[in-house]
């Protein structure tokens, strides 16, 4: 109906603009992951979203090597990694809390992150 805030031509250009937007990570409290297997599984998915793995992230386990191993984790992925732990769980990452240990492994990112939700 014309007239109706949210109808008409404007409303369906905005739906059909947001429809096409790349999804931003949904967020996930702490108190929704219990201890390192959801936080590993939810890694794995940020992992996989991020870096576009199309479910090969599903494979990887704790001692999966991640950078220097994963051609797709590179430095913008690594900041856009980052971007995506911090919307999606909440926690806020500073630059000196970062190394290459971090991203290291499956494992030390883990641990990383649920050290981040335990602070």
């Amino acid at each position: 109906m014309p007239g109706r805030p949210g109808h008409g031509p404007a409303a369906k250009i905005a739906h059909n603009f947001v429809a096409g937007a790349p999804r931003r990570p949904t967020r996930i409290s702490a108190q929704e992951l219990s201890p390192t297997m959801d936080t590993q599984q939810e890694v794995i998915r940020l992992l996989d979203e991020v870096l576009s793995l199309d479910g090969r992230a599903s494979s990887f386990d704790r001692s999966t090597p991640l950078l220097g191993a994963i051609p797709e984790l590179d430095s913008m992925a690594v900041v856009s990694l980052i971007t995506g732990l911090e919307e999606r769980l909440g926690v806020t990452v500073d630059d000196d809390e970062i190394s290459g240990e971090t991203f290291a492994t499956l494992g030390s990112l883990t641990d990383f992150v649920a050290g981040k939700l335990a602070a």
